[in-house]
């Protein structure tokens, strides 16, 4: 029985907290600022209806799921991006949480020896890249709202 439901569980669990995100981003105001965030949600959540009823069909393909080392392996990225999520980007802001976070997360996942300094410049370098085109994106192209930083 629990075989059967093993990937309409977590498919069912993501599409709520997909719903979720498109409730808050439509239920906050000013609406023009929640414009982009209300497009990605909505994406977000047919994406996840779409993933949910494909798990529930019975003839659709399943795998064995997740072994007990990758999900060690995923395990600090998960609790990372659940502490960016709800208490960084609104402590320490937007972009220098993405920043610390994307960072963290690319040291952790990077497969480059940690031992070179090289590795850790071009992890700097790609960070920066990253939130660049960030910046560019939010900011300047869609003026999107983002959390404030606890300094200013």
């Amino acid at each position: 029985m629990m075989q059967k439901y093993q990937h309409a569980i977590p498919a069912g669990l993501i599409t709520l907290l997909g719903l979720w995100v498109a409730y808050v981003s439509y239920t906050q105001s000013p609406a023009e600022a929640f414009a982009f965030p209300r497009l990605v949600s909505t994406v977000f959540v047919v994406l996840a209806v779409w993933t949910f009823l494909k798990a529930l069909r019975k003839d659709a393909e399943q795998d064995s799921g997740f072994t007990r080392a990758e999900i060690f392996k995923i395990a600090p990225g998960m609790l990372l991006a659940a502490v960016y999520v709800f208490w960084g980007a609104k402590f320490f802001g937007f972009y220098t949480s993405t920043t610390l976070t994307f960072f963290i997360l690319l040291s952790l996942y990077d497969p480059t020896d940690h031992r070179l300094v090289k590795s850790w410049v071009k992890r700097a370098i790609i960070t920066a890249g990253f939130i660049a085109v960030m910046y560019c994106l939010f900011a300047l192209i869609l003026n999107v709202y983002t959390p404030r930083e606890i300094w200013s």
